[in-house]
């Protein structure tokens, strides 16, 4: 058996590894508010989001192709394997050190500072795809205005809707059942972005081990990398549910359900135009512009600062990362 060969089975490892932690450490992201508003309880909310992030992972591929051939040229990198590989080891790494302090940061962010570095330092400036990689970049920095605007704006109308409705526990109530389906609706968009970001990463890998001859997935790899996020999302990420769930705002049925809606909106959006976001912006900016419309005061802003500090460093922090494990790498192999 070739080291070729050797090395491709271990990327397909470490990226479906990259998914099941991106299940359990996104999990929070879809969950956090109908738990914290008590619409499920923790355990059936991961059950139901790891059921959803599964079904969602199989239904589209878009989002994957972009990931496989947008950032780079997957035909022309002259080192791709450990590219590749050097960008997992850096993403799962920065992963599991947000996810150890509670820090809900982004998944694809990760998986994109990583590419772009380990590219950079293998290849040079050159090989990176700009045209396509400001794509990606502007639908990062946009999504989450995007999800805090719609938030603000949602909420405010429902807010309109309900004006006249003095009973605010059974209201409330209501919404609490409404917010199981919006819980639902919000991991199935979850899962039709984030899994497709592993399956591009393989595809990359197949394609740099003369394994696979274009950018369309191959099924097994949305077999598999569904599989990879569904179980990690049954696992679940406790830490970070407390953050997202309650330190940004208190969070009410009828406030979940805007959120929940708004996120849900965005992230489909995006895979419908084959873009990769992160859920951790989306959601959280949905949060945050709800928050924003009922009550400016009742906003956390401290917890939302240092989380967007967190997104910011994400990319720069992961690319350096990545160009430090493919040096290292590049010298056993």
């Amino acid at each position: 058996m070739d080291i070729l060969f050797l090395t491709v089975i271990l990327i397909v490892i470490f990226a479906l590894a990259f998914d099941f932690i991106n299940g359990f450490h996104d999990t929070a992201n879809a969950i956090a508010t109908s738990v914290s508003t008590k619409a499920l309880t923790p355990r059936k909310a991961v059950i139901l989001a790891a059921v959803m992030n599964f079904v969602g992972a199989l239904t589209f591929t878009g989002v994957a192709q972009t990931i496989t051939s947008g950032i780079t040229n997957p035909f022309n990198l002259e080192n791709g394997l450990i590219v590749i590989l050097a960008a997992l080891l850096a993403a799962i790494t920065w992963n599991l050190i947000t996810w150890y302090f509670g820090i809900p940061s982004s998944s694809s962010h990760a998986i994109i500072g990583s590419v772009i570095g380990a590219v950079i330092v293998s290849e040079g400036l050159h090989a990176i795809n700009y045209s396509g990689l400001s794509g990606i970049i502007i639908a990062l920095l946009a999504s989450p205005v995007l999800a805090f605007l719609i938030g603000f704006i949602l909420y405010g109308i429902i807010k309109f809707v309900f004006r006249n409705n003095s009973n605010l526990s059974k209201t409330n109530k209501r919404f609490r059942l409404v917010q199981i389906a919006t819980a639902s609706l919000q991991s199935y968009s979850h899962g039709t972005n984030d899994a497709q970001k592993s399956m591009g990463i393989i595809t990359m890998a197949l394609i740099a081990g003369n394994m696979h001859d274009s950018t369309s997935i191959p099924f097994w790899v949305q077999v598999a990398c569904a599989t990879a996020m569904g179980l990690g999302t049954s696992i679940g990420g406790w830490r970070i549910i407390k953050t997202v769930g309650g330190k940004i705002m208190k969070i009410r049925p009828i406030n979940g359900v805007a959120a929940d809606l708004t996120g849900a909106a965005v992230i489909f959006g995006a895979t419908l135009i084959h873009l990769p976001v992160s859920t951790t912006h989306v959601i959280s900016s949905g949060i945050l512009g709800v928050g924003a419309s009922h009550r400016v005061k009742g906003v956390n802003w401290g917890v939302a600062k240092r989380m967007i500090i967190t997104w910011f460093i994400t990319l720069p922090i992961t690319a350096i990362l990545a160009g430090i494990f493919y040096w290292i790498i590049n010298l056993f192999l």
